[in-house]
């Protein structure tokens, strides 16, 4: 023990010894995936951590920093809690298909699944159907077992194998089969019916607060019902999300209600969120600026548009494009408990 006995940091000698295996494993499958990406004519990337957005979804919230002049007048900047922005900006520049091990930071966030600064793989395909990601996403999983060593995903007693073909759940379907709710009857492309999924849930034990959107129940619904019993036994992907709950996806030709939106699921843990995207500048300005309105209402903040983002949508070309985890994934293919443990150097933490 070090520091007067309280705590051995992660960079105690002994400390180190115990994660050092953990961390070669993460350092194998960075390899593994940038030669997936290379065999696939992928383009890799660096994007800018400094932007003057840092995304406009409401439960996001970002690192602010301060930008000085050399006339010493200051601009107001964040730490980017997505390289989405940025990546967007490539395609629309004319690059088709490119990926980025991005350092990303999200302020509120800290936890065995959560840190403040991670490791965000993205990757983006221009002219390709947000299906095209759902096979990306199993052959990452794949190469990324191979280079750990791993035969199955862990976590917390939960187990599954990240070389069987990913279960396909839509969202209706797993909040019946988990939660005994219809979902589709409480939605329409416009509106939603606040009070009949707030009935639903009620009925199944969960906790409301007076002012909850469905949005809000929705969520709620979702991480306590249906997340812990996803991805057993082998990954799920859950797609066919609401419309409202997509806020950068374009809406599903399969039905108005529908965004093209997926998530990746392994022992109950989200690794991955993929969006078919939304190229319509107006549209996605009406979006944000409605985020905005809910961020502040909840929060008592709000952060600015990206003026140039949405300038780019209307240059960029029909694409999909997903985000994973990577801390989370090197987590679950190595046993470890928490996000700290697959970091090599990670945030402090006091007292800890």
């Amino acid at each position: 023990m070090l520091n007067d006995g309280i705590y051995s940091p992660w960079w105690a000698p002994h400390a180190h010894q115990d994660r050092r295996p953990r961390l070669l494993a993460r350092n194998r499958a960075v390899s593994a995936i940038r030669a997936h990406f290379e065999t696939q004519e992928f383009i890799e990337v660096e994007t800018a951590i400094l932007q003057v957005s840092p995304g406009n979804e409401t439960h996001l919230h970002a690192f602010e920093t301060s930008l000085v002049g050399t006339d010493a007048a200051r601009e107001t900047l964040y730490l980017h809690t997505s390289p989405e922005f940025a990546a967007k900006k490539l395609l629309a520049a004319g690059e088709d298909k490119l990926f980025t091990f991005a350092r990303v930071f999200r302020n509120r966030e800290r936890g065995a699944l959560h840190a403040p600064e991670f490791t965000m793989l993205e990757w983006y395909r221009a002219h390709e159907t947000y299906e095209t990601l759902m096979v990306d996403c199993h052959a990452l999983i794949q190469r990324a077992a191979e280079a750990c060593g791993a035969a199955a995903f862990t976590w917390r007693g939960r187990i599954a194998d990240p070389f069987v073909e990913p279960e396909r759940l839509s969202v209706n379907e797993a909040f019946s089969r988990h939660a005994g709710i219809d979902l589709d009857r409480t939605f329409t492309a416009s509106e939603t019916d606040v009070e009949a999924l707030a009935t639903e849930a009620r009925s199944i034990g969960i906790r409301l607060a007076a002012d909850d959107t469905w949005s809000d129940i929705f969520s709620r619904i979702l991480s306590e019902k249906i997340e812990p019993n996803l991805g057993l036994g082998r990954a799920t992907i859950l797609y066919g999300y609401p419309f409202s709950e997509a806020a950068l996806a374009r809406p599903s030709p399969s039905s108005p209600k529908l965004a093209e939106r997926f998530e990746l699921y392994a022992c109950g843990v989200e690794l991955a969120n993929a969006f078919g995207e939304l190229t319509d500048p107006q549209e996605q300005r009406r979006r944000f600026a409605a985020d905005m309105d809910e961020k502040h209402r909840i929060y008592g903040e709000r952060y600015p548009l990206d003026e140039d983002f949405l300038n780019a949508l209307a240059h960029m070309p029909p694409a999909s494009g997903c985000a994973l985890g990577f801390d989370r994934l090197v987590m679950l293919l190595t046993g470890a408990s928490k996000i700290d443990d697959v970091q090599w150097t990670p945030v402090a933490q006091q007292g800890t």
